[in-house]
């Protein structure tokens, strides 16, 4: 194989796909209404955690501080959130993150990208659809865990101690509801949304009626007489237990941001409503808002629910396992946990419908470009992904039935990190690309005096700054999570101070060069720190993951590539247009836009009878 030959291979993996491509034609049926995004992504995003990761963060990480860490992380989560919204602006289609990825930077990316989706929310679905079978089996005693682990039981290292079938038969249910038609899936998704939206309110209410401020200004003194009475009367010892110094910020600012890290995680699902691209009746506007107001209400019932319960109780009395039964208990007000135990199926409800519900997306916008097999791209009666749906939900059924899901949840989040990463460096590149409609003056690029439009040369230096930025969040990240302890050393504040000084100075650099001019019905404000922040915020997330979820991310990722490799390069659909004689004029999404925007303006006014 010749230097050449080598060299146009690896050139053909970074071609990207026109936004309106030759022969592809949308096969679903636009019927879904801001609304039904709405309550898609706030179903998705509200899952479970809103019950229990209140408690847990309070009582070992943040104390009552725990509405600072949810605002923080709600902040962080926005930053994510507005990228993916200006996209669903820009590329009306579905596949989310991995489209986003192939029209921008490029095949192979797009391809690492869809196959991380697919990874977390396979693993998404499955964890979800246990715990919905563990709460479930808790209401009932346990039946169905005791009868299981007595006649099934599997004593295997890296399987689950018994077959979930509830698990495995709730996911084919859902995944029959999903391939049957996106409209009634919605309709199921509004009732249990609107169910747990109305527990919320009364957990949100209830707190503040029977809540005390004086749990939010304890000293030392009453945590240690009441954690002392607690402990001793369950027959525990307090030498272990560290509660803190009382007051708002127990655990220190240290704490708070702890805290923050962990909660960054219950926002995540919101990205799931930037599959529906092809389904929406208006996607420009509906997709934007709906993103938008699903993350402002999680932020709320998050806040509410977590300021409730440390109202209610003394943070450090809080259960971790199920904090919102005992502090209703606490106040006296026992039955309460029944109207709990209601709204925890329903937001585990959502959550599942909601983590399957992009999958079979993801895997059908790859099937239609080729990089996955063919079949995939069956299309249903009622223009559902019918094959795509229940091949997903079979293997998310596989996995939720023998595995201990437990060691692979932290690979879910890579993933969807490096998915957040990937749309946020798209958002840097795409704003500041050359636009090829326009004329193309001969403006040499200058650091001082950057030319007044985007050029070849002004969008190069953007890209190879963006990747920068990539290795300098790594840096930075890394010396935050690892060196800490050596941050009183000289050395080490010389290497942040430099690592810093060089972040500054790449914003600035990227800042002073030009914008494309072509607008968009939504756009991420201030670029470039938004996305740049987004992204660091992302890779400090991964480095916190341990080695052994690398590891197997790292299997995961070899499987990927063994099949872009040996199936998706080969056939791949952009290859073929590319090859075909009668190759069309490749056009860009801000060259598209504009077309659009002319199309417009130049719109004859309609004639009305008299």
């Amino acid at each position: 194989m010749s230097c050449r030959s080598v060299l146009s291979f690896v050139k053909s993996l970074s071609r990207r796909k026109p936004l309106e491509p030759d022969g592809e034609e949308s096969d679903f049926k636009r019927c879904l209404t801001t609304l039904d995004l709405v309550a898609l992504g706030v179903g998705s995003t509200l899952g479970a955690g809103v019950y229990v990761l209140s408690g847990e963060v309070a009582r070992t990480v943040s104390g009552p501080s725990i509405i600072i860490s949810f605002f923080i992380a709600a902040v962080a989560s926005v930053f994510a959130g507005l990228c993916y919204a200006e996209f669903g602006a820009r590329v009306p289609k579905t596949g989310s993150a991995y489209l986003y990825s192939y029209v921008t930077v490029g095949e192979i990316w797009a391809f690492i990208t869809g196959w991380n989706l697919l990874l977390s929310y396979i693993i998404g679905t499955s964890s979800v659809a246990r715990a919905w079978s563990g709460t479930f089996d808790d209401l009932i005693g346990n039946a169905i865990a005791n009868y299981l682990s007595k006649h099934t039981a599997m004593n295997l290292p890296g399987l689950a101690p018994y077959p979930d079938f509830f698990a495995a038969g709730l996911i084919m249910l859902l995944a029959g509801i999903l391939a049957f038609g996106v409209k009634e899936s919605a309709i199921v998704n509004k009732i249990f949304t609107a169910v747990n939206i109305v527990v919320l309110v009364f957990v949100i209410i209830s707190g503040f009626i029977k809540g005390n401020l004086k749990n939010w200004q304890l000293t030392e003194e009453d945590i240690f007489n009441g954690s002392t009475s607690a402990n001793s009367s369950a027959g525990n010892s307090t030498d272990e237990l560290n509660y803190g110094t009382g007051g708002f910020f127990p655990f220190g600012f240290e704490g708070t941001l702890a805290g923050a890290a962990t909660c960054f995680y219950a926002f995540v699902g919101f990205d799931c409503i930037a599959t529906t691209g092809e389904e929406v009746k208006n996607p420009q506007k509906s997709i934007p808002v709906g993103i938008v107001a699903s993350l402002l209400i999680c932020f709320l019932a998050y806040f509410g629910v977590s300021a409730a319960l440390t109202l209610m109780m003394p943070y450090y009395q809080l259960n971790v396992q199920s904090p919102l039964p005992v502090a209703f208990s606490y106040v006296g007000w026992e039955p309460a946990k029944y109207a709990v135990a209601v709204g925890s199926l329903c937001a585990l409800s959502t959550s599942l419908l909601g983590a399957m519900f992009p999958m079979p997306r993801v895997l059908f916008a790859m099937a239609r470009d080729g990089l996955l097999f063919k079949p995939l791209t069956n299309m249903s009666s009622r223009q559902s992904p019918v094959i795509a749906t229940l091949s997903s939900g079979i293997v998310a059924a596989i996995m939720a039935l023998v595995f201990d899901l437990k060691a692979l949840v932290d690979m879910m989040s890579i993933g969807t990190l490096f998915a957040y990463t990937l749309v946020a460096i798209c958002i840097l590149i795409l704003r500041y690309q050359e636009d090829p409609s326009e004329k193309k003056d001969k403006q040499k690029w200058s650091l001082l005096r950057p030319p007044s439009s985007p050029t070849s040369a002004s969008s190069k230096v953007v890209s190879y700054l963006t990747i920068l930025t990539i290795v300098l969040s790594i840096v930075l990240s890394v010396i935050l999570t690892k060196g800490i302890s050596l941050v009183t050393e000289w050395w080490m504040i010389l290497i942040m101070t430099v690592t810093l000084l060089c972040f500054l100075i790449v914003i600035i650099v990227i800042w002073r060069q030009p914008q494309s001019r072509v607008k968009a019905a939504f756009m991420v404000p201030l670029l470039p720190v938004l996305p740049i922040l987004s992204t660091f915020v992302n890779i400090y997330l991964m480095v916190q993951l341990d080695g052994n979820t690398w590891t197997r991310y790292a299997v995961w990722m070899a499987i990927g590539f063994f099949i872009y490799f040996a199936y998706g390069v080969w056939h791949s659909v952009q290859k073929k247009r590319e090859k075909s004689p009668h190759r069309a004029q490749i056009e860009t999404i801000d060259s598209q836009l504009e077309k659009a925007d002319k199309d417009i303006s130049f719109e004859p006014f309609p004639q009305t009878k008299m």
